[in-house]
C-alpha cells in the first residue's frame, strides 16, 4: 500500500506530533522576528492594478499605492489622499484638494496631474472608470494639488466609484506611469502608499517583499475598513507562495509563517485544536462561479452556456471543499445578501442539476467533440477540486474536456487571450467573488456584458447592458425593480455560470493581531506581531 504525503502529516498532526518537512522559509526568517510579518498568499503575477480583477492585484495595489477616497467599515465613501472637496449646487462639478504630505516612493511629491492621469487610464478599462469618463465634459488639473471632475449631468455614484477597491482599481499613480495605455502594463512598483515594494528581494514565483514606508504620512482618524490612518506597526511584510497546503500549514505551525490566506479545508480541524493557530471566518461570504470564452466554441452559442446552468450540482460542487456547514446554494446575479438579490428567471435551478437536460442543449448548440479546456488553478485547493469535477461531470454527458493546470498567476495570464483553444485560449475558468461585489453592477466589471470591452470571458447582451446603463440614475428603491429585469436578461444569455456559495476562514498565528477585515482584498497596516 502505498502512503500519500498527505496522509503522513495528516496522521502525524492528528496524533500530537509535529511533521518534519523540508523548510523553504527557516532560512530566511525565524518565529521570533517580531517586525516581519509572512503572509502565504495567492502567487502574484499581474502588478498593474489596472490590468486585473485578481484579489492579489488589489492588495499589492492596497499596500504600495494609494486611492482618492477609501471604504470605510460600513462601505460608505471617506476621503485618503483628499484632504477637501466639494461639489456645485447643480452636483456636476466636483473640486478635488489633495491633504498634505503625499509623495512618491521616488521622492518626487504627488500632484493633480498625476491624479487626472491615473483617472483617465483608469477609465479606458473598467466600468465604474468608463461610466464616469462617459459622464465627463473635462477632467483637468487647476494647480498642483487642485483637479475637477466636471461632469454633463449628475452622477451620485461618483465617489462611491473612486472609493472601491474591487479590480480593475482606481489607484493613484505617477503621471509618467499612468500615461502607458491601460492595456499596457506599468513596470515600475512606485507608489505614494504605506508600503514599498522591495525589487532587491523579489523572487517571482517564490515571494515577494514590502518594508514599511517611512515617509508615508497616515491620516488622523482612526482605521477604518480601508479609509482611516494606514499606520504600518511592523517593519516588513514577505509575500511566500507556497502551492503545497500541508506544507503550508506546517509553516504556520511552527511559526515560520503567520498567516495563511486559504487554508485547506480538511486541515480545519487541525486548526481550531491548536492552541496557537486561529481558523477565522471572514464577514463575507464567497460565490463561486465559472467563466466561459462567449467568443469561441463551443460557448459562442448561448445553449451551450445554458446548458450549463442546467449541468450543476451546486451543492455537490461546494462540498468538493468545504464541510457542509460553511456552504449555499446562489441563484440571483446579485447574490445572496445585497439589497438586490431576487428570484427573476431562476427555473433553470434544480438541486442536483439537470445533466440530460444540459446534453440535450448541447446537441442544439450543434457541439460537435470541440475541445473544451478548463483552467485548473492547481494552487487554490476550492477551484482546483470544482475544476476535476467540472470536468468529469462534462465528460459524463459527451463533452471532451480537458484540465490546463497551472498557478493562479498562469490561470491569470492565460485566461487574458482571447483566442482558440489551439492558439493558447481556453474555455472555462473558475473564481470566486464576495458576495457583497455583487451588489454593485456599475463597479464590479464580472457584472458587465460588454462584450470584447469587457471582463474575462466576453460576454456580450445590449438588452442587458441597457438596463445597467439606468443603475446610475434611479434611486434604491427603483434598482430592485431593475435589477429583476436585469437579472431576468442575464439568465437568457448567460454571463456565468454560478456554482455555489461558501465562508473561506484564514488561519493566523494568535500571535498576529491587529488584521483589518474588507471583503476582496488583504490591507496589511494596522496588524502587528507579539
Amino acid at each position: 500500500m502505498t502512503i500519500s504525503r498527505r496522509e503522513i502529516i495528516k496522521a502525524g498532526l492528528a496524533a500530537g506530533t509535529a511533521v518534519s518537512i523540508p523548510s523553504i522559509l527557516r532560512a530566511q526568517t525565524t518565529p521570533a522576528d517580531a517586525q516581519t510579518v509572512r503572509m502565504a498568499m495567492e502567487n502574484l503575477s499581474v502588478f498593474d492594478p489596472m490590468l486585473t480583477t485578481a484579489t492579489a492585484t488589489v492588495s499589492h495595489g492596497l499596500a504600495i499605492y494609494d486611492t482618492l477616497f477609501a471604504l470605510d467599515s460600513k462601505f460608505m465613501p471617506q476621503p485618503q489622499m483628499v484632504g477637501q472637496w466639494s461639489v456645485s449646487d447643480d452636483k456636476r462639478t466636483y473640486t478635488f484638494e489633495l491633504r498634505d504630505g503625499l509623495g512618491w516612493h521616488d521622492g518626487t511629491p504627488v500632484t493633480a496631474g498625476d491624479c487626472v492621469a491615473s483617472i483617465r487610464r483608469w477609465g479606458q478599462v473598467e466600468s465604474g472608470g468608463q461610466l464616469i469618463m462617459a459622464r465627463a465634459k473635462d477632467i483637468s488639473k487647476k494647480d498642483d494639488k487642485t483637479f475637477t471632475i466636471a461632469l454633463k449631468e449628475p452622477l451620485g455614484l461618483l465617489l462611491d466609484q473612486l472609493a472601491k477597491v474591487i479590480g480593475p482599481a482606481p489607484f493613484m499613480m505617477r503621471e509618467k506611469d499612468a500615461d502607458r495605455p491601460a492595456t499596457e502594463q506599468v513596470t515600475a512598483n512606485i507608489g505614494s502608499g504605506p508600503f514599498k515594494f522591495n525589487e532587491g528581494l523579489a523572487k517571482p514565483g517564490a515571494n515577494f517583499t514590502y518594508d514599511r514606508n517611512d515617509q508615508y504620512v497616515p491620516r488622523k482618524e482612526l482605521s477604518d475598513g480601508n479609509a482611516g490612518g494606514k499606520v504600518v506597526k511592523v517593519d516588513r511584510v514577505v509575500w511566500d507562495f507556497i502551492a503545497d497546503p500541508q506544507t503550508a500549514f506546517a509553516a504556520l505551525q511552527s511559526g515560520e509563517i503567520d498567516y495563511l490566506q486559504a487554508p485547506s479545508p480538511d486541515l480545519y480541524p487541525l486548526i481550531e485544536s491548536d492552541p496557537s493557530l486561529q481558523l477565522h471566518v471572514q464577514k463575507s461570504s464567497q460565490v463561486y462561479f465559472m467563466r466561459m470564452n462567449c467568443l469561441q466554441k463551443p460557448f459562442d452559442n448561448v445553449k451551450a452556456r445554458q446548458a450549463m446552468l442546467h449541468l450543476i450540482d451546486q451543492e455537490a460542487f461546494m462540498r468538493t471543499t468545504f464541510p457542509p456547514k460553511y456552504i449555499g446554494s446562489v441563484t440571483s446575479v446579485f447574490g445572496n445578501s445585497t439589497p438586490y438579490s431576487n428570484d427573476e428567471n431562476t427555473g433553470w435551478f434544480k438541486k442536483g442539476g439537470d445533466p440530460e437536460k444540459a446534453k440535450r442543449l448541447f446537441q442544439e448548440a450543434g457541439y460537435a467533440g470541440e475541445t473544451v479546456v478548463i483552467l485548473d488553478s492547481t494552487d487554490w485547493a476550492a477551484a482546483d477540486n470544482m475544476a476535476q469535477l467540472l470536468a468529469a461531470t462534462l465528460r459524463k454527458i459527451g463533452v471532451n474536456a480537458e484540465l490546463a493546470p497551472s498557478d493562479w498567476g498562469g490561470l491569470v495570464a492565460r485566461r487574458a487571450n482571447k483566442g482558440p483553444v489551439e492558439d493558447g485560449g481556453w474555455s472555462i475558468f473558475i473564481t470566486s467573488e464576495s458576495d457583497y461585489s455583487r451588489g454593485d453592477p456599475v463597479g464590479n466589471p464580472t457584472l458587465s456584458a460588454n462584450g470584447e470591452n469587457g471582463w474575462a470571458g466576453w460576454p456580450k447582451s445590449d438588452e442587458y447592458e441597457a438596463f445597467r446603463a439606468q443603475w446610475a440614475d434611479v434611486d434604491a428603491t427603483e434598482r430592485q425593480a431593475l435589477a429583476r429585469q436585469m437579472q431576468k436578461a442575464y439568465w437568457n444569455f448567460v454571463g456565468t455560470v454560478l456554482l455555489g456559495e461558501a465562508v473561506s476562514p484564514i488561519a493566523r498565528r494568535k500571535a498576529l493581531t491587529g488584521l483589518i477585515e474588507m471583503p476582496d482584498c488583504t490591507p496589511m497596516w494596522n496588524m502587528q506581531k507579539a
